[in-house]
């Protein structure tokens, strides 16, 4: 049998005002329970039912507006809004017995009642609501779960966030979300220094999908640690490809050799996308006081790369240059050697940095 893991046990609760809700009794407020469904269940049954990876018996859904459930929702709920109910039904399970948890804004939300009335008119014989609602699963400091879709808003609009693949360095390495930096959990202790010193700042755990507990794992330590804003993007690496691709160093293609960018690619992202890769001239200053070099580029003689691998971010795929390639090539080795958490790149060509508004890049002479 799996090992499951569950959330409930994992996380540490976060004190509720941190979070902005105040820690109380819901159900024991005067509510107008008319309309209500006939069963009801509390946050600790919710947090029994759920784990990672997600039980085959079990589904949670969260009837709110997918505007509300993309910016957190319950870890592995389902999105059936209530107003779409009827057109979302082959999102619910076949088996008619599998137990089903419908949840929605809190005690004055109608939508989640009314979905499992909506549900048993269907057939399904196991049906709960969770009336206090995601509300109340965050005022019991469990760290929500974010869309796919937020997720791109985030970074499309440069949020201020620290986003951490869970996963081991050679996963990472080959594909990962922009933007995100590697903390594997296996060295979660030994790489602490690379979170954010601000522990209010958003802090966004991700791995491989809902069978990966390597993000709640993680999450649920950076909570220990005092984190307070931390999300988790459970649905990970294999939902941002199907969604978007793999868009890290989309237009890295490699030729001959290992690491070998071809020249084609090398041009088009300069003129596109020169800010989705971290550009490092391994020339001489000398020859860079010269010639000049790429706007973004930071320059880093070979000479001094030794020196400054455990200083290379981590963040997006650096690319080695020169003005032929040798040096390019030797920067490109040396950290490979030492670094296995870094996407290398290097170019072998000739390259014209005078009087061009892009360089002139071709085979190497």
């Amino acid at each position: 049998m799996r090992k499951q893991f569950y959330i409930a046990i994992l996380t540490t609760l976060v004190p509720a005002l941190i979070l902005g809700l105040a820690p109380v009794n819901v159900l024991a407020e005067e509510i107008d329970r008319s309309g209500w469904y006939k069963e009801i269940v509390d946050t600790d049954y919710v947090a029994e039912h759920v784990v990672i990876p997600p039980r085959d018996d079990v589904m949670i859904v969260d009837s709110r507006p997918s505007r509300k459930y993309d910016k957190g929702h319950i870890v592995t709920a389902v999105n059936i809004p209530d107003t779409q109910f009827e057109k979302l039904t082959n999102l619910l399970p076949q088996d008619k017995s599998t137990q089903l948890i419908f949840y929605c804004g809190g005690v004055k939300c109608p939508l989640s009642h009314k979905s499992a009335f909506s549900a048993e008119a269907l057939g399904y014989t196991n049906i709960k609501v969770y009336a206090e609602g995601y509300p109340a699963w965050l005022a019991a400091g469990n760290p929500p779960e974010i869309s796919t879709n937020h997720l791109k808003k985030l970074i499309d609009k440069g949020e201020k966030m620290t986003l951490v693949d869970a996963r081991p360095a050679r996963k990472f390495k080959k594909g990962a979300v922009p933007t995100a930096i590697n903390i594997s959990w296996t060295q979660f202790e030994d790489m602490t220094d690379k979170l954010p010193a601000d522990k209010g700042e958003l802090l966004v755990f991700y791995c491989g999908g809902y069978k990966c507990v390597l993000s709640a794992k993680s999450a649920a330590r950076a909570i220990e640690m005092g984190y307070t804003n931390v999300a988790l993007f459970q649905a990970g690496y294999p939902a941002w490809k199907e969604a978007y691709g793999d868009s890290s160093g989309s237009m890295l293609k490699t030729g001959e050799e290992e690491g070998m960018l071809t020249i084609d690619s090398f041009n088009r992202l300069l003129r596109e996308e020169p800010d989705s890769v971290h550009l490092i001239d391994v020339r001489d200053q000398s020859e860079v006081d010269s010639d000049g070099t790429f706007a973004s580029a930071r320059v880093l003689p070979v000479d001094q790369i030794e020196d400054e691998i455990g200083n290379l971010p981590d963040d997006k795929p650096i690319v080695f240059f020169c003005s032929t390639g040798a040096r390019s090539g030797e920067a490109y080795d040396m950290v490979r050697m030492v670094r296995d958490d870094l996407k290398l790149y290097f170019l072998e060509a000739s390259v014209e940095f005078k009087n061009q508004e892009y360089p002139v890049v071709g085979p190497a002479e």
